[in-house]
């Protein structure tokens, strides 16, 4: 009978999603996690409207402010269900919400470009 000595590799220190590429995101206690990753991260992005590429803040130039934004979602993902909607915190502290109406438009105003924001198809 064989036995194993475990040791420990590392801990969680803090888990973080990111509902919005590029976009700071939020701290979490506990979160369900798939193929991809922890469920929810990442999993919508920016649109440039002007040529159809997700915004990236690796491209500091052209989108210096990326990570003066903050997104959360208002209730944490579940396995099978719709994503619930995401409150989008501006640079000045003004909240949207992913499922306002004009949320393209106002965060094209913010950003000075023209974006969409749009849903991945992952989970």
């Amino acid at each position: 009978m064989s036995h194993f000595a475990q040791t420990a590799l590392g801990s969680v220190v803090s888990l973080w999603r990111y509902p919005i590429k590029s976009m700071m995101g939020e701290e979490l206690n506990a979160s369900e996690v798939n193929d991809h990753g922890l469920l929810g991260d990442r999993v919508y992005a920016l649109l440039d409207s002007t040529d159809g590429k997700v915004v990236s803040a690796k491209n500091r130039r052209k989108w210096p402010q990326l990570f003066d934004f903050r997104a959360a979602f208002v209730d944490a993902p579940r396995s099978g269900a719709h994503l619930p909607p995401v409150r989008i915190t501006l640079p000045d502290g003004n909240v949207l919400s992913s499922t306002q109406t004009d949320v393209n438009q106002k965060l094209s105003g913010v950003l000075n470009r023209e974006v969409i924001l749009e849903t991945t198809a992952r989970g």
